[in-house]
């Protein structure tokens, strides 16, 4: 019995002995004693039952009270940002700069939202808010405030403090900018001065962000690409990889890098066939990201690397020719390389647009197409697309259209064709963008030729400028499918430039098969000096295409030279008897580029005269009439020493040693990157003036670092 139970017992006991019956008490006394104990007992389990659920109840109401006024002050909080928000963007509408120590208490005063900086100096005004990827836009001092509203993208919430002039679009709370990041190591340090001339350098690329105390918020949990992990070692520190896991696979460096073999030309007797035939080709994306490889320290993958796009990618100074569209340059001179070399020659062939000056440059109708995936998200890639195309819109002239297509999961338009009047939407809408999605890479492509067939212009530069990873996993995926959407449109005349980003998840296959394909070109893009170079320093060149189907075909003499070899071009052969066919595609070739072409030689001892006619054959980029012209060179032009070349042949010499090495071709056998290295120091101080050729010089010697390395890691069966 329970404790009560025992207390009623002995209460029984002591009630029979006051009694003063000393027998047992009878057995109806008993059961009627304990028939009312019984009756009591179960009167208080009731009560305490009864007290349980009032307890329960009220602990259940107070809940639910709580829950009420909880979600009140959700209400009134979410009403309060909406006004708040209403309020910010009133305020930077009205916003006038200011200089000198106003300055700082405006840096004061507009903690979180907003900091606005100038000085009388400084000829523009810098705004700056927390962002992620710490975008920064910088305006002209007295420019007007844009009151337009951005467009919601299709893949990801609008990045409303990318552009602080829009801070309060879309709903987005004031609370999204916090009081933590990037603003708060700017407000506690440095003079306002100070703080422009970061902000301007780091903007600009002339400065890392280590320069200044920016400190990005909203850290995700992956943080850029690693460069300096151990290869075959797991990622401790870059993005998720493509394909999932934490190591790349077969020991790679990066993840998801797709390149295509084309293979290595190879000698061909004159007996045989006396003709070399291809199309001109002026890319440079496979030197920037084998470049991109080195400086991240790691050998490329060898078929990365093509040598025709290393050779191109660096300035010969061939004069322009000043009243005809193209001009033919020739050098030859005795060549060492390698191992088994015999009687062997080195011949240059160079061919040089014409210039056109900026100031006649025709006006350009441009469509930007930009990948905003996932994977753009990746090492900040679209943060750089951003700044180039930033770059690109600066040196863009007032007769000048620009568009705007995205996609991600899907495609769409952001902005139909508009001008430079309206410059700071093109801007705003560029720096709204953020990554989040897969890669339906075929929609966006077409419906930004759509756009710009629709925009086309007669006499205008149309073009499509494609800037991605290169990636597609969404709808068709692979370049010979979405080359189908575009020819169309390349023959009118709408033609495309391929811009890549990014290492890790890059499909170099597909941007260089585009930029082929749509009658245009294909970069990389590894850093915004990069960018530079294609949009700020040779703009034209980029946009202008001044002969369109150019071919080369060159002629070997029999009776002089016995064998020769096309350096590179592998991916650009044309069949001889296609020369003249003006249906087959070649290449286009903007104003003022260079097309350089390198062939080995063997020639029959002691055979003097004709060693090669060169034609060329092109289509006008207006008229459309075709024309073709040749050059020739004689074994009495030819240098008798490498030695006593001139410097620009002796610059194209070495790099195609140093492709031709890295890429581990045959004909390599034998050679190693010591004499490359001295060379190129030596061109270096000959080229003082050009940081391509003094950087060649750190990119050998790492390469050589990196091969010396390798040939030194123990093999599996020596560790075994």
């Amino acid at each position: 019995m329970k404790p009560k139970e025992n207390n009623l017992e002995q209460n029984i006991s002591r009630l029979v002995k006051l009694t003063g019956d000393s027998n047992q008490p009878s057995s109806a006394f008993t059961n009627s004693v304990i028939d009312n104990a019984r009756s009591l007992l179960e009167k208080s389990r009731a009560g305490r039952e009864r007290q349980e659920r009032v307890k329960y109840w009220k602990v259940l109401s107070w809940a639910a009270a709580i829950l009420v006024v909880c979600g009140i002050g959700f209400a009134i909080f979410t009403s309060q940002s909406g006004r708040m928000d209403k309020i910010a963007g009133q305020f930077v509408q009205s916003a006038k700069p200011v200089s000198g120590p106003a300055a700082t208490d405006s840096i004061k005063s507009l903690e979180p939202a907003k900091i606005m900086y100038t000085t009388e100096e400084s000829s523009s005004k810098v705004v700056a808010t927390k962002h992620q990827d710490v975008s920064l836009a910088l305006q002209p001092k007295n420019e007007q405030t844009v009151t337009t509203e951005p467009a919601k993208t299709s893949v990801g919430q609008p990045n409303v403090d990318a552009v602080p002039k829009l801070l309060a679009k879309e709903n987005q709370p004031l609370a999204f900018l916090g009081r933590e990041g990037a603003l708060k190591d700017v407000q506690e340090s440095r003079t306002p001065e100070q703080k422009i001339d970061s902000v301007r350098r780091f903007r600009d690329g002339e400065a890392s962000s280590d320069s200044f105390s920016f400190r990005k918020a909203n850290k995700p949990a992956f943080v850029g690409t690693p460069t300096a992990f151990l290869k075959g070692e797991p990622y401790s520190y870059g993005y998720p990889m493509a394909h999932g896991g934490t190591t790349p696979p077969n020991a790679e460096p990066y993840d998801a890098m797709f390149f295509k073999n084309y293979g290595v030309n190879p000698f061909i007797d004159t007996e045989d066939d006396h003709l070399s035939t291809f199309a001109t080709d002026v890319d440079t994306g496979s030197y920037t990201i084998v470049r991109k490889y080195l400086q991240d320290g790691f050998l490329p993958p060898e078929k990365a690397v093509r040598v025709e796009e290393f050779v191109n990618y660096f300035r010969y100074g061939y004069p322009a020719p000043k009243d005809d569209v193209f001009a033919v340059y020739a050098e030859a001179a005795p060549w060492e390389f390698g191992t088994g070399r015999k009687n062997s020659f080195l011949l240059r062939l160079g061919l040089k647009a014409k210039q056109v000056c900026e100031e006649n440059r025709k006006p350009a109708i441009l469509t930007f197409v930009i990948d905003v995936s996932g994977s753009m998200g990746r090492e900040n890639r679209l943060g750089l697309v951003k700044k180039a195309l930033r770059l690109l819109v600066e040196k863009l002239t007032e007769q000048d259209r620009i568009g705007i297509a995205i996609y991600g999961s899907r495609g769409r338009m952001v902005c139909n064709h508009t001008g430079l009047d309206e410059k700071d939407k093109i801007l705003t809408e560029i720096e709204l963008l953020q990554a989040g999605g897969s890669t339906y890479a075929e929609e966006g492509i077409r419906i930004g030729y759509e756009m710009a067939e629709r925009a086309y212009r007669e006499g205008f530069i149309n073009r499509v400028i494609l800037c991605s990873d290169g990636v597609a996993n969404v709808g068709q995926t692979s370049a010979d499918e979405i080359l189908k959407l575009i020819k169309e449109k390349a023959d009118k005349g709408i033609t495309l430039s391929a811009i890549g980003f990014g290492m890790g998840n890059f499909n170099d296959v597909l941007l260089e098969r585009l930029g082929d394909k749509g009658n245009g070109h294909y970069a990389y893009v590894d850093t915004i000096a990069e960018a530079r170079r294609i949009f700020e320093e040779n703009l034209t060149g980029t946009l202008q295409v001044v002969a369109r189907d150019v071919k080369i075909q060159v002629d070997f003499n029999p009776e002089v030279v016995r064998s020769f070899r096309l350096i590179g071009y592998e991916n650009r052969d044309v069949p001889d008897e296609k020369f003249r066919d003006d249906k087959y595609d070649g290449g286009e070739v903007g104003a003022g580029h260079s097309v350089t072409a390198l062939y080995e030689l063997k020639l029959w001892p002691d055979k003097k005269g004709a060693v090669a006619t060169t034609y060329v054959r092109y289509k006008d980029a207006e008229a459309k009439t075709v024309t073709e012209f040749k050059s020739s060179i004689a074994t009495d032009e030819f240098n008798k020493s490498f030695e006593k070349s001139s410097k620009e042949f002796r610059l194209a010499a070495t790099v195609v040693e140093f492709a031709e090495i890295l890429r581990k071709s045959y004909w390599a056998k034998g050679a190693n990157l010591d004499r490359v290295l001295e060379r190129a120091g030596q061109l270096s101080r000959e080229f003082k003036d050009d940081p391509n050729v003094i950087e060649l010089v750190d990119l050998v010697s790492k390469a050589k670092q990196l091969i010396k390395q390798a040939d030194d890691k123990p093999t599996e069966s020596e560790e075994k």
